[in-house]
């Protein structure tokens, strides 16, 4: 079955970002070790119920979500098998294959404090006018309990898209898109940059505020900056360029059937110009507050949603090596919710903490992009020195 066409605009806004800690009082020596992720839906893992993407409707959907439990009789859907705490009603939605939680890094625990949605606001502490979110305290007054409790290894933030508002770019393309003919494109490039490059200095003052208030958290909890690593990542592109798109930029295909409604000088311009500013500019940020910086902006590179490299998933089921490991644009009312469109899924997720895992165990002093390897797993991500 496909995807009905037919939606209304407003459907197109794409919620983007786009564990609690035991009670005993630790010190950074304690030998009860923990790594922590801060920020917003690109790690929190938003999208980590579906593996691949299928316009199958019903059941598991060719085997992509991954909150279906087959019973005798049929089966149903249960998304706090995947979005954990009761994220999956909150609008968190903290994978169970989040990127801290599939980072092979060995402590005793993995603390995921991200949220959906979240902005810079949502990290400051609330003596430094941080907010709370779907009441939750602000994560930075989280991570002071994580402190105090465990001995925190690593710090992992990635926070400044939604003060960006990346989902409103997501929301005007797709709708300058769906809105206007092939003959007479209403592209949203022009204008959505002129957004961005206003907003971008006000945003990562904002991640630099965000740093330096996790880093006088973990001074409070007795920590030294040598005590712990804190790494800040950039965003991957969640859509390919428009030579690498398997949809023809004219008809209904990149919405009906492959969830990519942009024309192609929008997809060139978010793939690499609106990604490449975001991740130079955090990278900037890491580097004036002596953060290590992961670059993923390549990250899902052959991977992204309506790429030729991939495909939609069939009957035979989805497969890391073939399937696109970003969520397709989705109306909300047949698969999933909305927020998780264009989101790393949970192969992606899967990827991410194997990047971040790779990241920990090189020098705090060097800076890395990591990327995957084309026709392998997620198993086959490596570093290049980010230049």
């Amino acid at each position: 079955m496909r995807r009905k066409a037919s939606f209304s605009l407003a459907a197109v806004l794409v919620a983007c970002a786009f564990g609690a800690a035991p009670a005993a009082h630790a010190t950074p020596s304690s030998s009860q070790t923990a790594i922590v992720s801060l920020g917003d839906s690109y790690i929190s893992g938003e999208a980590g119920r579906w593996q691949g993407n299928s316009n199958y409707q019903l059941g598991s959907r060719n085997g992509t979500d991954r909150a279906w439990v087959s019973t005798w009789w049929g089966g149903y859907y249960d998304t706090s098998r995947v979005y954990l705490e009761g994220t999956d009603s909150d609008g968190c939605h903290r994978s169970d294959v989040a990127e801290i939680r599939s980072a092979p890094i060995s402590v005793n625990a993995k603390v995921n404090l991200a949220c959906s949605g979240a902005t810079t606001a949502n990290i400051f502490r609330s003596s430094n006018g941080g907010q709370s979110q779907n009441g939750e305290a602000p994560q930075d007054d989280r991570l002071a309990s994580v402190a105090q409790s465990y001995n925190v290894k690593l710090v992992v933030l990635s926070i400044g898209g939604n003060d960006l508002g990346f989902a409103d770019i997501i929301a005007t393309c797709a709708t300058d898109w769906t809105t206007s003919p092939s003959s007479a494109p209403n592209y949203c490039y022009d204008d959505q940059q002129a957004a961005v490059s206003q907003r971008m200095p006000g945003a990562m003052a904002n991640v630099r505020r965000a740093i330096d208030d996790i880093r006088a958290t973990m001074a409070a909890a007795g920590y030294s900056s040598s005590q712990y690593r804190l790494v800040l990542q950039s965003y991957p592109s969640p859509v390919p360029r428009a030579a690498e798109n398997r949809y023809p930029e004219s008809g209904w295909s990149r919405l009906d059937t492959g969830g990519c409604p942009f024309w192609n000088r929008d997809l060139d311009w978010a793939r690499d110009s609106l990604v490449n500013q975001i991740s130079d500019n955090l990278k900037a940020v890491a580097a004036s507050r002596g953060a290590q910086f992961l670059d993923l902006r390549d990250m899902l590179q052959g991977r992204e949603v309506c790429s030729t490299a991939t495909s939609l998933v069939g009957s035979s089921g989805p497969s890391p090596t073939r399937s696109e490991w970003a969520r397709f644009l989705v109306s909300g009312l047949f698969q999933g919710d909305l927020q998780e469109s264009f989101h790393p899924n949970a192969y992606a997720q899967r990827a991410l903490g194997n990047c971040l895992a790779l990241v920990y165990a090189q020098p705090a002093s060097t800076n890395w992009s990591c990327r995957n390897t084309p026709g392998q797993s997620y198993g086959s991500m490596y570093l290049v020195p980010s230049s």
